[in-house]
């Protein structure tokens, strides 16, 4: 189990002590991200992620990458949709070393006017580069669909307007609203002690500065009349890239653990219904593949795929029975006992490693997520019926709750459209 505590000026710690392993793994987990923000300013958070590596006020962006490699560490950062997380793994030795340097980057950065001028130039280049890159663009584009007009459905990266309209006093705004530590939590996992690691959460982000301080929450997901739909963006690609999205159930639903072993059955790994027959048996593609996509609020299946124009529909007609069959016909025990020992396996494989328990541990504190105990979630996995398998297919798998983002050389525009059906 790990240990929970609670600053003075509201910062929250949580250490799991893995006396065994000779790393520390630390992040600063921060409650802002891409649902924090509108299409004004866009991409603010994923820019602030990038210029806190720019340099501190006391360390150049050089010295930070040297203090950090040269003892043999790695550190980076990543913004996601409800939070963003800063990151570090250090030998146990180095962990002070570690929890300052962040300490420092989230704190003290110097957002320099030049430094945020030429970072806008990069992260540009960043949206530039997804845009060229259809088996990823695809999915930007199919999450505008299945939230339109809303924080969630926005690109991460923001778009070329979005982020050139961002100034250094709009950067400065959002830090200091968000970037508080009422509004922040600090994760260990590894070879680190809980006395140890309190003293030097005290020691570096103990200031009272912006203690009290509620930071603005996300705009909730609106209830959505479900509707089929479907989009086309011709390019000329070696192939077509295809993401269908269902609406589906949130990280706090009763159900979420009967959704991620639906998703292994369906798509997440090489024995998976969709890469076994779409690819090994018809050879219709060479990648397919699924997830489940969970936020506070929402979420959905996805399944995505790289086909030839000509097999398009063949292709997208197997994916559909599939979908059919799971909602009408029972999985073999066999089948599900295999899918939950995958998701059993993945899960304990990850929390044999510190950077990864970190990120697990830190994702659940962070997104309000109150079930800690590794043994319950297991039970959890091991308590899914090829019943709940079934009656959430029904819930999920219905032809208005279909959503096709497509991109490459279509040359029937109607053609994906008309096989898009659930019986």
């Amino acid at each position: 189990m790990h240990k929970l505590d609670t600053l003075p000026n509201g910062l929250g710690i949580a250490v799991k002590p893995m006396e065994h392993m000779e790393s520390v793994a630390i992040g600063i987990w921060i409650k802002a991200g891409g649902r924090y923000e509108d299409e004004k300013n866009n991409g603010i958070s994923h820019l602030l992620e990038h210029l806190l590596f720019k340099g501190t006020k006391t360390r150049d962006m050089k010295k930070i990458k040297e203090e950090i490699e040269g003892r043999g560490g790695s550190f980076n950062g990543f913004t996601a949709e409800e939070f963003t997380c800063y990151l570090v793994k250090v030998l146990a030795k180095d962990a002070g070393l570690g929890i300052d340097i962040l300490s420092d980057m989230v704190l003290n950065p110097r957002l320099d006017e030049e430094e945020v001028e030429k970072e806008k130039g990069v992260v540009a280049e960043e949206i530039n580069m997804y845009k060229d890159m259809p088996a990823h663009h695809v999915h930007e584009i199919l999450t505008e669909m299945l939230w339109p007009g809303e924080p969630l459905g926005l690109p991460l990266a923001g778009t070329a307007e979005s982020v050139n309209s961002l100034t250094r006093k709009k950067i400065v705004s959002y830090k200091e609203l968000y970037y508080n530590p009422k509004n922040m939590l600090i994760v260990s996992t590894g070879r680190i002690g809980e006395a140890e690691m309190l003293e030097l959460a005290r020691e570096h982000l103990g200031s009272p500065a912006g203690a009290g301080k509620d930071a603005p929450g996300f705009e909730k997901a609106r209830d959505r009349r479900p509707k089929r739909t479907v989009r086309i963006d011709p390019k000329k690609t070696e192939q077509v890239h295809i993401a269908i999205g269902l609406h589906a159930m949130n990280r706090f639903h009763p159900d979420k653990h009967i959704l991620s072993t639906l998703n292994i059955l369906l798509g997440a790994n090489m024995s998976s219904r969709l890469f076994h027959i779409v690819r090994d048996e018809m050879a219709l593609c060479y990648e397919i593949s699924s997830s489940a996509r969970l936020y506070h609020d929402a979420g959905a299946l996805v399944i995505s795929a790289g086909v030839d124009e000509r097999k398009l529909k063949k292709c997208l007609e197997v994916i559909l029975r599939e979908l059919g069959r799971l909602k009408k016909e029972s999985v073999s025990a066999e089948e599900l006992k295999r899918a939950k020992e995958y998701y059993k396996g993945q899960l304990l494989f990850a929390l044999e490693d510190t950077m990864s328990y970190m990120l697990w541990l830190g994702e659940k504190m962070t997104t309000g997520e109150r079930e800690f105990s590794v043994k319950k979630i297991l039970d959890r996995i091991d308590s899914v019926t090829r019943d709940d398998i079934r009656r959430v297919s029904g819930d999920i798998f219905k032809e208005d709750n279909l959503n096709l983002a497509v991109i490459g050389p279509v040359k029937d525009k109607k053609g994906p459209g008309e096989v898009l059906h659930l019986e």
